[in-house]
This record gives structure tokens, C-alpha cells and sequence, in this order.
């Protein structure tokens, strides 16, 4: 899991690690405090012995996830985000990224 990644001028902050038990939700939280206002939230995900793959973006909002089942949801103020997997299963473990940009 990253903790921190730079990139230009935003920066965004994730928690080292979480875990749950197959089928129970959790919840991984990203902070990005510089957002600018054309920016895009986005995330993907990095299952092991892969590249990272895209996930998905939003802008503000709440925007479903269908693979694997969830939700991406912005804060008001776009400074935060959290990306919701509903119903994770084993294969969903993974490195999860979230990055901002145009």
C-alpha cells in the first residue's frame, strides 16, 4: 500500500494498510487537501504479480463500482475521498491507489 505519492503539485495521502474478513465491507480513505478544481479523483487497483489497473474517477459525487462491487465516494470539498468494496473477496486483495489529476 502506498502511504504517500507526489505528483506535481498534488498531493495524496492513503493509509498504509487495511484489512477485513471475506464478504464484510471496508472502507480505504485517500486525502488530496490541494485538489484543484479541474482535477479528477481516480483509482486503481494492483492485484499481485500485475501492473495497476484502472479503477475509477469521479469528480464529486458518489459513483458505483461494479468490478469489484462497491462505491467511490468524493467528500463536499473534494479534499477526501473513500473508495467503499461492498462485498471484498479473497481475489480482491490487492494494492489499492488513489491519484488526482487532469
Amino acid at each position: 500500500f502506498s502511504s504517500a505519492v507526489t505528483a506535481g503539485r498534488a498531493q495524496v495521502e492513503q493509509e498504509p494498510s487495511a484489512e477485513t474478513t471475506e464478504g464484510s465491507g471496508i472502507s480505504i480513505n485517500c486525502s488530496h487537501p490541494s485538489i484543484q478544481t479541474t482535477d479528477l479523483i481516480l483509482w486503481y487497483r494492483q492485484l499481485p504479480g500485475q501492473g495497476p489497473a484502472f479503477l475509477v474517477r469521479s469528480n464529486k459525487g458518489s459513483k458505483a463500482l461494479s468490478d469489484p462491487p462497491g462505491r467511490l465516494s468524493v467528500a463536499a470539498d473534494r479534499r477526501s475521498s473513500a473508495l467503499w468494496l461492498a462485498r471484498p473477496r479473497r481475489g480482491d486483495a490487492a494494492v489499492y491507489y488513489c491519484a488526482v489529476g487532469d
